[in-house]
């Protein structure tokens, strides 16, 4: 089958691997449709993912799959199901590794649950819980969006993030947008994105309240200016430093900051004496399986369109992935929908 394989830093090139082997609580899955990660994938394919990897790596971890081929124990997935983040796996001989996997043609879901229920140790399975059936009537172009959208749900559920509360996101990505758009269904107000000039229709399609030009000068005074009691919450959804302090003087006391981007993981430094007083930083990560729910219910009610991330119109085909990572680097396109089976 074939695969895209980042062999070295700077090098993403389509080689043809072997097709995954069915264990007994695998389900063999054909992968339709991909979506690339700007933060995850870029930093894999030129070496600058901020945690150990080794190259040849299979890259991609936003994909569907649709069962084929199911093992003797798996008891939750039948041939024809829909599953989420399915990716194939490493060489057992080490010729390539995987990253997770999802940009090629086949790929494995494990039945997490049914592995949990016969008592298999927990490090086997807790990982593959990323593996969640979709309804059968969703189109898999549009849910390749559910991994960003369960990953910053979580996120922001687990800050504290509620109706009412003032939301500031600096990024203008795809994760800033889905903070955002999360924001709003949550029914915080106001959601105020900092992103670039471009991106500024996309935010207010998501429905931000407000959207400001981060190489606008003054920052903090126009972000007071549109609320002027402070933020509850700053979301720092690219990562890069100095970001941090641009925006401390908009977050009210006892507000939370965090950071969600990777951009240059490491460097981001925070000043406090710009704040207006003591303030909270949150660093509690998601999960996506525990918002898989809500987001499959906001997508089924449109409150989360993929239209507002995704060309679904125009995929890229797997042999033309090169293509769709320069669109979102030339900043063409907020993510790119590759096509990787058919």
């Amino acid at each position: 089958m074939k695969a895209a394989i980042v062999e070295k830093p700077g090098v993403l090139a389509i080689r043809d691997i072997p097709i995954p082997l069915v264990g007994p609580y695998d389900a063999l899955c054909e992968l339709l449709y991909g979506a690339t990660c700007t933060g995850t994938d870029q930093h894999i394919i030129y070496g600058r993912f901020p945690f150990p990897l080794r190259y040849p790596t299979v890259l991609g971890h936003e994909s569907i799959g649709r069962v084929v081929q199911v093992g003797p124990q798996v008891r939750n997935y039948r041939p024809g199901d829909l599953v989420t983040r399915v990716g194939t796996v490493g060489d057992p001989d080490g010729a390539f590794n995987v990253n997770w996997g999802g940009f090629a043609e086949f790929g494995l879901a494990r039945d997490h649950w049914a592995m949990r229920q016969d008592g298999l140790p927990a490090d086997r399975w807790t990982g593959c819980r990323v593996n969640q059936i979709i309804p059968a009537q969703f189109d898999p172009r549009s849910a390749t969006m559910i991994i960003t959208w369960r990953e910053t749900l979580s996120f922001l559920t687990r800050m504290g993030v509620g109706a009412g509360a003032a939301i500031l996101v600096m990024g203008s990505g795809g994760n800033g947008l889905a903070f955002a758009a999360h924001a709003v269904n949550i029914g915080a107000s106001p959601v105020i994105v900092v992103g670039s000039a471009a991106r500024r229709q996309a935010a207010i399609n998501v429905g931000a309240s407000h959207y400001l030009d981060y190489m606008a000068p003054n920052l903090a005074a126009n972000l007071t200016a549109y609320c002027p009691d402070g933020f509850d919450f700053a979301i720092d959804a690219v990562g890069k430093s100095g970001q941090m302090d641009l925006v401390l003087p908009a977050l009210k006391p006892d507000g939370t900051l965090c950071t969600y981007g990777i951009d240059e993981p490491g460097q981001c430094r925070i000043n406090p004496d710009l704040a207006r007083g003591s303030f909270n930083y949150f660093k509690g990560g998601y999960d996506e399986e525990e918002t898989h729910q809500a987001v499959c219910d906001y997508f089924r009610t449109g409150r989360l369109d993929a239209k507002n991330w995704l060309d679904l119109d125009h995929p890229f085909d797997l042999a033309d992935i090169n293509d769709a990572f320069l669109a979102v680097r030339e900043r063409k396109l907020i993510k790119a929908l590759i096509r990787l089976h058919g």
